[in-house]
């Protein structure tokens, strides 16, 4: 990794990985390609109440997505939603980037914890997760460094 930054590689070796950027614009686009996800694997898990970009998830919080369980008191019942948020960032990245960080955040539903059983879930949703999660944290490097991976 460090060669290709070295050698200002680092956006030709993404791009030859990941020569597409996602057509997932904005919220509404995002919540169903969420759906369609989440309905392919997940039928039976918690609805979600709340799909967005989110412009203040941020990688210095180390927060790409956003899984967030809310709980009220509605009328004397006790209500729950849950709400998934990727990082706005990702609107400018490829298909797998964004399909590793919603698959993540759904797998959330069913494991809170980050275990075995977790990213068992997230290789069944994603068979290449791990090599997916790595590349997207070479994403954000090229980010840091103020580059792009595509034109627009």
């Amino acid at each position: 990794m460090q060669i290709l930054v070295d050698e200002e590689r680092l956006a030709d070796f993404l791009l030859e990985r990941h020569p597409v950027q996602h057509n997932v614009s904005g919220d509404h686009e995002l919540r169903e390609y969420v759906m369609n996800i989440k309905n392919h694997y997940m039928k039976k898990s918690s609805p979600l109440s709340k799909v967005i970009y989110d412009d203040k998830l941020h990688v210095i919080h180390n927060a790409l997505g956003l899984h967030t369980y809310v709980s009220r008191v509605q009328g004397g019942k006790l209500k729950s939603k849950n709400e998934l948020r990727v990082s706005a960032m990702f609107k400018k990245a490829s298909t797998d980037m964004l399909s590793m960080i919603v698959v993540h955040e759904l797998a959330h539903l069913k494991e809170k914890a980050h275990d075995k059983a977790f990213y068992r879930l997230c290789e069944h949703m994603l068979p290449n997760y791990h090599q997916v999660e790595f590349e997207t944290r070479l994403y954000l490097l090229l980010l840091e460094m103020k580059q792009t991976l595509y034109e627009n």
